[in-house]
């Protein structure tokens, strides 16, 4: 979250941000808040200085007489600063509640504007791929190969499950074992995370681990939630630390099943996998020195670009504008890959994004660095997908669909699979 202090010395300007994001909150509330709790601080102070300097006079020789209003004194001492811890309490709870609700302050670059619609490309590597025939959506190849059954899923699971079968089995583990290869030659850190996190650390990251809008599952009976990326676990691995500033940047690359409810998420475009509660995830989350964290931003861009121009998927970059920017992002880019199935004559479809999160992120995780003498400042934090199984199968299966049914695949994946085309079963589909 924000610094309170910082929200009430800049108030027009998180303002002018809260209305630009689009969301619900109140800047107002959260400097009264700031200032009653900073204020109810320093009644605590006093009080108990006084307490304090009570006790020191009880110390001394004194009579009987001289001890018992001393005696009181201190008991109504006690009592106000119990009262008065409770109300500074309770005003820190509120405080961070809504200072919660503020999102990040906005790259001065990042396009004003509401929904995904406002955001802007940059650039484009390769060309949609143009089919000689009507390319058919990866739902539609994915049944006629055997590879994805969302029927059983859905009567096992439920709707936006989904079973991956024979050769797509293989195609899930060598798209993350190509991706873990990229990112280990980048220098990343390479981690097989838990599934689940705790609320606390859920919450550091700007997830909103409970409620009805909450896309989180949140495992009933304990403070455990199922992540929803791996940014989760691979951000709080360091929570509460005090890191070396030679160290910076620290860079993580973590494998993990990523759970999501999709509240609310509907519409032709959701449809098959790209709108799922279930799939694998190889994400990157890097701990940096804030005057490196831009810099670092382009850098994780460029790593997901080379992934995908190895995979040979043609894809736009786009600079995503304040209404969608997820709370915690400062700045962020989306890699936008070309799906032929999507709508009637294809459409580009996100497939991996890459955030700097600035401060954001560490302030609620308490994640600090050394640097000479003096406060320890936040680190900045930055996150992007390497690559989404789920989304990158649509990829895959519509950009390298054939006319007979087959889908060939790409030299550099071929390389993990063992075999370069997927063909029909003789016969026709199989169980």
């Amino acid at each position: 979250m924000l610094d309170p202090k910082f929200i009430r010395d800049n108030l027009d300007a998180v303002r002018e941000n809260v209305k630009n994001r689009h969301v619900t909150a109140d800047a107002d509330l959260v400097v009264r808040l700031y200032d009653e709790r900073n204020q109810a601080l320093k009644q605590l102070e006093t009080l108990r200085a006084s307490r304090n300097a009570n006790a020191d006079r009880m110390k001394g020789k004194l009579t009987p007489e001289e001890r018992t209003p001393l005696i009181e004194e201190g008991k109504r001492l006690k009592e106000s600063i119990a009262q008065l811890e409770a109300h500074h309490e309770d005003l820190d709870r509120k405080l961070t509640a809504e200072a919660q609700k503020i999102p990040n302050m906005s790259h001065p670059s990042a396009p004003v504007a509401e929904g995904e619609a406002g955001n802007l490309p940059l650039r484009t590597w390769g060309t949609p791929t143009p089919h000689a025939f009507k390319a058919r959506d990866h739902v539609q190849i994915g049944q006629s190969l055997d590879l994805i059954d969302f029927e059983t899923g859905a009567k096992v699971a439920g709707q936006k499950f989904y079973y991956l079968k024979n050769q797509a089995v293989v195609l899930e583990l060598a798209l993350v074992r190509y991706a873990l290869d990229a990112l280990a030659r980048a220098g990343f850190t390479l981690m097989s995370t838990p599934d689940a996190a705790r609320e606390e650390i859920v919450a550091g990251h700007g997830f909103n681990p409970r409620g009805a809008e909450s896309n989180i599952y949140a495992l009933e009976g304990t403070d455990l939630c199922l992540i929803a990326t791996a940014e989760i676990t691979l951000g709080g691995y360091h929570a509460g630390a005090v890191l070396q500033a030679e160290d910076l940047p620290i860079k993580l690359a973590g494998v993990s099943h990523c759970f999501r409810r999709e509240a609310g998420a509907a519409g032709q475009f959701s449809k098959g996998l790209y709108r799922v509660h279930q799939f694998t995830k190889v994400e990157m989350f890097v701990f940096s020195h804030p005057s490196a964290s831009e810099e670092l931003l382009e850098k994780l861009t460029s790593i997901e670009e080379g992934i995908f121009q190895g995979l040979e998927i043609p894809y736009r970059i786009v600079d995503t504008c304040t209404g969608d920017l997820g709370g915690p992002a400062y700045r962020k880019f989306d890699i936008e890959a070309w799906m032929p199935g999507r709508g009637d004559n294809g459409d580009w479809g996100e497939i991996t994004s890459a955030s700097n999160c600035t401060d954001y992120q560490a302030r609620r995780l308490g994640i600090r660095f050394k640097e000479g003498a003096g406060k320890n400042p936040l680190v900045h934090t930055l996150n992007g997908t390497a690559l989404a199984v789920s989304r990158t199968l649509i990829a895959l299966l519509e950009n390298f669909q054939r006319e007979d049914g087959s889908v060939r695949l790409p030299a550099a994946l071929a390389a993990y699979t063992g075999f370069d085309e997927i063909r029909p079963a003789a016969g026709g589909r199989k169980g």
